[in-house]
């Protein structure tokens, strides 16, 4: 009766598995291969292996198969697929799915490295690319066409939290016959609607909010049956992408907290942009639930929160910006997010750093911006540590 449970209860509970021991917390097959108890055993499991028996780490692991079957629960998904990083499940999921000839259509607003494998990657195998402004419904309905295999795109941008009408792009997209991937870190598994919206595959990098406590690198790639264990297992075991059976137990344990520390994380977020709304030293502050958002409305409709994160634009450029990073006492300077610590991180220096200038200009990627991950400090702490570090300016 799983499929009755609400979400909270299946971050919990769905996709457990107990030994004889019955032991309470998932336990952690440390076990790269599995014995048979006999040669025609193997052979039987080698021609069909069913969903309790495992070949081959590379392949599936216990530990991990209980984490793969829990996202997927909670994400409303027929299965899931774990993966050694975000990057590995975005570059997995991009290599089965498509081929020489194909034709994709993805949001120009991505992270550099998915940029990277867009267009240096399956470019360079053949895959044609066309980039577009995701906000633009008219940009997507004239860039698909009749053979465009797969759209893909972020569902709020990184770093400039530009909100995608997931159920516009995906009505434009299955017209065609064209699958639906969609990178859904920033909307985080609970907030997230992409599959009632619509969307084919739906992507996590569990380095974030499902960790949650930066320990682990992760990625889990989430679909239909079909997908996820035709195209997408066949190619991530044979390449190699597969998630360990520890950090499949360190994501079991983050995601039984998912939902009370992004509902927390996601609450002093709001607390946080509307403190920083209208302060002159501020040239933009982004936030989708904020009013003046572009994308307001439809952020509204699409989620119940404006998620965990505040991006602000320093009106003084980069120099401003550093000052202001290295007056912080609370909040930390990193590359990372979803984590329960705060992070400030300075995107046109680091995690978009490759991107030419004027690719940076196109997407609103200005020396002066800071992407706020927030965390579970008391909110009012966070709002006086950042108004100290804008003081010193």
């Amino acid at each position: 009766m799983t499929g009755d449970w609400k979400q909270a209860t299946q971050l919990v509970h769905a996709g457990a598995r107990r030994s004889q021991y019955g032991e309470m917390s998932e336990a952690i097959f440390l076990t790269q291969g599995f014995a048979y108890e006999s040669a025609e055993a193997a052979e039987a499991r080698f021609v069909g292996a069913g969903p309790d028996e495992f070949i081959y780490a590379r392949y599936g692991n216990p530990t991990v198969r209980m984490f793969e079957d829990r996202i997927a629960a909670v994400e409303g998904t027929q299965d899931a697929f774990a993966t050694a990083s975000g990057m590995a499940a975005v570059s997995g999921a991009l290599m089965a799915l498509v081929k020489a000839g194909d034709h994709v259509v993805a949001a120009r607003a991505l992270f550099g490295s998915c940029l990277y494998v867009l267009e240096n990657v399956l470019a360079r195998f053949g895959v044609e690319i066309t980039l577009v402004d995701g906000t633009d419904i008219l940009a997507w309905q004239s860039a698909i066409r009749p053979d465009t295999r797969l759209v893909f795109f972020e569902t709020i941008s990184n770093p400039t939290l530009e909100v995608i009408d997931i159920a516009a792009v995906c009505q434009v997209a299955h017209a065609v016959g064209a699958l639906v991937l969609v990178d859904n870190v920033f909307s985080t598994p609970t907030f997230s609607r992409a599959v009632a919206l619509g969307a084919d595959v739906v992507i996590y990098s569990s380095t974030k909010h499902i960790d949650g406590q930066g320990r682990a690198l992760g990625g889990v790639i989430c679909g239909t049956r079909d997908l996820v264990r035709g195209p997408i297992e066949t190619y991530m075991k044979h390449t190699g992408g597969a998630m360990s059976p520890f950090t499949a137990w360190v994501m079991l344990n983050g995601l039984v907290t998912l939902d009370l520390r992004c509902r927390a994380m996601a609450a002093t977020a709001g607390k946080i942009a509307d403190a920083l709304a209208g302060d002159a030293r501020l040239s933009r502050v982004i936030y989708p639930h904020l009013a003046n958002h572009p994308q307001h409305a439809l952020a509204l409709q699409q989620m119940e929160s404006g998620g965990t994160l505040v991006s602000f634009d320093i009106a003084a450029g980069k120099a401003a910006a550093f000052r202001f990073m290295n007056a912080l006492q609370i909040i930390k300077i990193s590359n990372n997010l979803g984590d329960a610590r705060s992070i400030a991180t300075h995107p046109a220096t680091t995690t978009h750093q490759r991107l030419p200038d004027d690719q940076k200009q196109l997407l609103g990627i200005t020396p002066g911006l800071i992407r706020l991950s927030v965390g579970l400090e008391d909110a009012g702490d966070l709002i006086a540590d950042i108004g100290q570090a804008l003081d010193m300016i």
